[in-house]
């Protein structure tokens, strides 16, 4: 697929919101990815926590990332519905985004997937689940 080529070349130009957010490409394949992002004083909310919506954001470019591995030339994607539950939140430091595709069917597909701290200690910070529709690009 054009996209996975492109992530592969250049992550930044592939997708402008991965540049935007400092996303880095740590692996993707076989309806997995694993995507990194380092919290910035900017991220933050008005009381010093990462704002919300960017675990739900990070999330689900990772399960998106996840189920473009497993299309065929001509497929696109359009996410759903997502939900996110958030266990902790974070100030500072890297969180590491994974997502993996449950199911994937004719039209509709199931992911998963999860932010964790990337200080080695793997606490999961938010859970997230999520259908996508499997649609023509053409």
């Amino acid at each position: 697929m054009e996209y996975l080529k492109r992530l592969k070349e250049d992550s930044d130009q592939a997708n402008p919101f991965f540049k935007m957010m400092g996303v880095s490409v740590i692996s993707f394949g076989e309806g997995r990815s694993e995507l990194s992002m380092d919290v910035q004083p900017k991220m933050q909310n008005g009381v010093g926590w990462l704002q919300g919506g960017l675990f739900v954001a990070l999330a689900d470019e990772a399960m998106a990332l996840a189920l473009y591995t497993l299309l065929t030339e001509g497929e696109g994607i359009a996410t759903i519905s997502e939900s996110t539950s958030f266990m902790r939140g974070v100030r500072d430091g890297t969180i590491i985004a994974r997502g993996w595709v449950i199911r994937r069917g004719r039209r509709v597909a199931f992911l998963e997937g999860e932010v964790r701290r990337g200080d080695g200690s793997e606490e999961l910070l938010a859970r997230t689940t999520a259908s996508f529709a499997i649609v023509s690009s053409h």
